[in-house]
This record gives C-alpha cells, structure tokens and sequence, in this order.
C-alpha cells in the first residue's frame, strides 16, 4: 500500500494524543473484563439454568457441556420499519448457523428502533436522538446477562447502529458482528419523488398525489434507498470492520442474505473460540478515522458530526468537528448517490459498492490499511464481495473499475478533490455543513435573517409569501437541552422552492436537517445552541448573516450581539417541547446532555478534554459547559 495521506497521518496522531489518557482507562476496563475469564464459566448452575430454561433439548445439552461458545444477539426488530422488518427471521438463521459450529445463540434482548421517516415534522421526533442513548443503555442491559462470549447486533437505522455500537463497546472485551439486513429495491427515481415534493409545498399537487409518489418510494422490506444515515452507517460498519464484508447494500429478500447472515453468526463463534477480534481492539483511532474517510467520500449523513463524536467517545476515542472538516479537505469525493446525485444506493452496489470504494481509498493512501476487522488484521478483506455459486457462499475480489462514473468514480479522477462535510465557525458558535449536493455557486449566501423558534411558523411564512426574496432562515432553540434536536427536513421541499426562484438562500440552526440534506446551504448543528447560551438566542429579524461554506465562515455582518440580550423560548414552545408523546420521559436527558459537538450524549456527557481555544476564540464545547454550570 502506498504511504498514508500526510494529513490523515496528523490528524490521526493528534487524535491519539487527544485521547491517551481515555483510551488507557478504556482498554484497562476491557482487559480486566477478558482476564475474568469467558463468561460461561462464572455463571453458577442455577444461573445458567436459567439461562437455558427456555431453549431447545439439544441446546441445553451443548450448553450444558460448558465448552461451547453462546453468541448472544441483540435486535432491534420491529415491524413497522421497512429496514429492520426482515430481522425478525434472522435468530432463526443465526442460530441454526451456530449449531451447525456446535454451538448456541439466543436472542439477548430487543432495542427500540424509531423511524425518523415516520416521525418527521411530528412531536415524536423529539425523541429520535436520544433513543440512540436509549438503544446503547438497551443493548447494555441485554448483554449485562454475562452469558454470551460474542455478539451479533442487528440494526439498520439512523439511531440504531450508533446506539448498537455505543452498548455493544461496554462489553468490548467480546468479538462483536454487526449483520445488516440491505435495502428495499428501487422505487420511482428519487428526482421524481423530489419534485412531487416541490410541487405539493406550493399546493400544486393534493395529498393523495403526494401519497401515491411516496409509496412508490417506500414499498418493500429493506433500508430506504437514498443515502441518508441509514446507508451510510452501513458504509461505515463496513470501513470500521465490523460487517462481513461487502454485506451493506445486499437486498434482503435473497438467498445471499440469509448465506451473509449465517456466515456473520459462524464468525461470531470462530472469534469467540480464537480469543480474537474483540470489539475493543477492532474500534481504534485507526478505524474512526477510517469510518470518518468513508463517510466524507461518498457524501454522507451529517448526523454522523454527531454520532460518530459518541460512537468514539464510547471506546474512549476523542474527536471533534474540527478533524472531521481536515479530513474532508483531502479526501476525494468519489460517490455521487441521492440526495448528492440521482442515483440510489443499489445503483451505487452494481457500480461498485462498498468493495471499490474500500480499495480505493486504501490503494490511494487515505484509510488505514493497517487495522484489526473482524476478519482479521488488515483492510483487504473489504475489497471483496460475495456470491451464490451451487447454493455455497463464495467470495471474489471486487471490480477494479466503476461500472458507471457518473455514479461511482476512482479516487484519481473523484467528483471532487475534497469531502462533502466542512465545519463553519464564526460569532454565531460552530456548525457543520454539507457541500457535496450544494452547487459552488449556491454555497456562499448574505442576507438578512428571518428568524423562527418552530418548522411550523417557518413553513406558514413560507406559505404566506414572506420569505420569497434574499434570507437566511434561522430556527434556534432546535438543540438538544431544547427539545432533543429534531430533524427539520420538512422544511427541505420549502426551502429548495425559494432557491429554485433564484434567490440566496441559507438555513442556520441549533437542530438537525438529516442525512437527507440536500440542495440548500444549511448550517446545522450550531454549537453552542441558543437554549445554552449561544449567540443565536440574540440574532434578530433583518440582521445580515454571511454563510461562506467555501470560507468556512459563519458570521452577523456589522452586528455587535455581545451588546444585545439574549431571547428567551416563547412559553408555549417550552411548554410544548416539555408534556406529550413521551417528552416528559426524557426531561433528565434534556438536563445533562452533551453538546451537538461532544455529541449530544448523555452516556457520555462529562468534559472530553481537547484544546482550549480555537481560531483564538473560546472552545464552544467550554463555553457550553459553563454556561451549563
């Protein structure tokens, strides 16, 4: 492999050095958990009994002989969401699988699993980030059994993978797999579902036209097609090297599916007989900044600023918006697959997939080569894909070349020399921004603001025809300690409407706008949120704001905000964001949570350390954390 990028190198190394002391007390807490010995061998007869109570005579026996290794699986099923429908025959796989190693498998228990596809615009998405925290403490209960001596953790979603992998890294000691289930075939092209979108914003179609469209987008079992955060966590399992590989974008009605997720279950066990591929050695410095690599290339989620600071931070790996925003800098866009391009993820599976991207990065010095995967050490596994021949799963080395360049490109000729996430910084806090579906001429607004607290008083301006001219729309009090920081995508379609009359438009807030950003500049994230002290509680209406994507400025122009005072929530939002559809559960994670940059945890909600200043101003993660106090 060729030498590593310089600038990988150093953020790399700053990484490590950022988190010593974490990582240290990280992998004490993982070796005294190995050093105790398998699991199976502290459980006493009366506990292990119980363990076994409910499964089969044959199970019991191979259980009972107290050599054979028992993976404990973690699911996130339900039925109602298209991705993860498919899991609920997957034990059944699994443990068939693992029988056939004599050796058992149980379902260790159930995560929730929310859809921010349902909850869009509804209260119920004030929920939707910190059911990622949920899902982490979930899996922790799960696996706190200490009956298991590898892991299977099934997942597909926006919060759930995070979650998954945050609960599973408590138990890092164990080798952990993580087994997708793929995505639904393709529906109507996504630029037809974008426009019925644009066209129902202005009131040019009805609802039913509108329903038709989406369900002709969303129809079968599987993950969503587009490249939201859903794909793109897959993209990340796999660079991260906790997937079989080439396992993400496999549909999961096909015999391939089901040969992918036995492979993953006899993996799971040869790992717990080996002794190797402990998720605690697997998630490194190396491997998050390879997932962050994987994820700049191919344009993908910006959820993932803030996830994958959590994710990290779970193995005791500190990182921030500011080595994301370096390593855009250098890494080539290579994926252009909807919302960055019109094609889906299956269009992007037959050009390529993940196995070219992974080659490609590797071969161009821009990934660690040099990492532990759960196939072993080294990132070469991951340049292969699998296949059905005679009814036996095989695996082949992956295409050299894209099958389609305007879809999928090498990383010596990319769509662009640099990632689709930069960071954004200025007296209005921090934020990040992604770039790779935003023209060059549309990344670069100045105008005045129009400021809001809710999506709904935004979109009825909209619909009232106040906002047809040059604005930047600010929706603040959208952060975590406010109301969980919602995604805000209903406001895309409306947004896009604006752009596409020809005027400069900017979207700057406190909350999330998915991994469905799109075509509008939209500053999100902004850290510290307006609940907490940041400046955006003091912009008002008409106040010049210049968002500079290609500067990385996001500023006021000719506005002294230290001199104003800060808003406060009308009584009605806070009320609101406070009482109904479960928000009152979760008045003890708005209290505590981390900041978006810390990653809006609550598992992880401490001080991280890192620098102090930035671009000579205060670090927002310490100005948060004072205000806070």
């Amino acid at each position: 492999m060729p030498a590593l990028n310089p600038v990988v190198a150093e953020v790399t190394a700053r990484i490590v050095e950022r988190s010593r002391a974490t990582r240290a007390d990280y992998l004490r807490r993982m070796d005294a958990a190995r050093d105790s010995g398998v699991a199976r061998a502290k459980l006493s007869c009366a506990n292990w009994a119980h363990a076994f109570a409910g499964q089969t005579i044959a199970d019991k026996l191979t259980a009972m002989g107290g050599k054979a290794p028992n993976v404990g699986i973690v699911t996130a099923y339900n039925d109602m969401l298209s991705a993860h429908q498919p899991f609920e025959r997957f034990p059944a796989v699994i443990r068939e699988a693992a029988r056939e190693l004599s050796a058992t498998a149980q379902v260790a228990g159930g995560t929730p699993a929310m859809c921010d596809g349902v909850t869009q615009g509804r209260p119920g998405m004030e929920l939707s980030l910190f059911s990622r925290d949920v899902i982490a403490m979930s899996t922790g209960v799960a696996l706190s059994h200490d009956a298991f001596d590898s892991v299977i953790a099934l997942g597909v979603c926006d919060k759930i993978v995070p979650g998954l992998f945050m609960g599973s890294l408590a138990f890092g000691h164990l080798p952990v797999v993580f087994a997708p289930a793929g995505p639904m075939p393709s529906g109507i092209p996504n630029a037809e579902k974008a426009r019925v979108r644009a066209l129902y914003a202005q009131n040019q179609v009805d609802r039913k036209t509108l329903l038709e469209s989406e369900i002709g987008s969303y129809h079968s079992p599987g993950t969503c097609t587009f490249y939201g955060t859903a794909n793109s966590n897959q993209m990340m399992m796999e660079l991260g090297g906790l997937h079989m590989p080439s396992t993400a974008f496999v549909h999961p009605e096909t015999g391939l599916r089901d040969a992918l997720t036995a492979a993953a279950a006899k993996r799971a066990v040869e790992l717990a007989r080996s002794g190797e591929g402990r998720m605690a050695d697997v998630v490194s410095e190396k491997s998050i900044v390879n997932m962050i690599v994987a994820l700049l290339a191919t344009g993908g989620s910006t959820n993932h600023a803030i996830h994958l600071v959590a994710m990290a931070r779970a193995a005791g790996v500190i990182i921030d918006w500011t080595d994301m925003d370096q390593l855009s800098s250098v890494t080539p866009l290579l994926a252009r697959v909807y919302p960055n391009g019109s094609a889906d993820v299956n269009a992007f599976q037959a050009a390529g997939g993940v196995a070219f991207v992974a080659r490609e990065l590797a071969e161009a010095g821009h990934i660690h080569s040099d990492v532990h995967t759960i196939m072993g050490p080294g990132i070469h596994p991951y340049f292969q894909e699998p296949s059905l021949v005679d009814g036996k799963l095989v695996w082949r080395d992956g295409i050299r070349e894209s099958l389609d360049t305007d879809i999928l490109r090498p990383a010596s000729d990319p769509f662009d020399r640099e990632g689709g996430l930069r960071l954004v910084q200025g007296d209005l806090g921090r934020a990040v921004i992604k770039v790779s579906a935003v023209k060059p001429e549309n990344r670069i607004v100045e105008a005045p603001a129009a400021v809001f607290e809710t999506q709904e008083d935004a979109l009825q301006a909209f619909r009232d025809g106040k906002l047809d001219r040059d604005v930047i729309v600010v929706l603040r009090f959208q952060g975590p300690k406010a109301n969980g920081m919602p995604e805000l995508h209903s406001l895309s379609p409306a947004l896009g409407v604006l752009q596409d009359k020809g005027f400069k438009v900017a979207f700057v807030t406190d909350g999330r706008m998915s991994g469905a950003s799109g075509k509008t500049p939209a500053a999100i994230h902004v850290s510290p949120e307006a609940l907490a002290g940041g400046m955006l509680s003091r912009v008002r209406d008409g106040d010049l704001i210049r968002l500079d994507a290609e500067a990385g400025v996001l500023t006021t122009v000719g506005v002294d905000l230290s001199t104003r005072p800060a808003a406060t929530r009308s009584a009605e939002h806070a009320a609101g964001s406070a009482w109904g559809y479960g928000r009152e559960l979760f008045a003890a994670f708005r209290h505590v949570v981390s900041t978006a940059e810390e990653g809006a945890s609550i598992c992880f909600s401490g001080p991280v350390g890192g620098s102090t200043w930035t671009d000579g101003q205060p670090d927002p993660n310490l100005v948060d954390r004072a205000v806070d106090a």
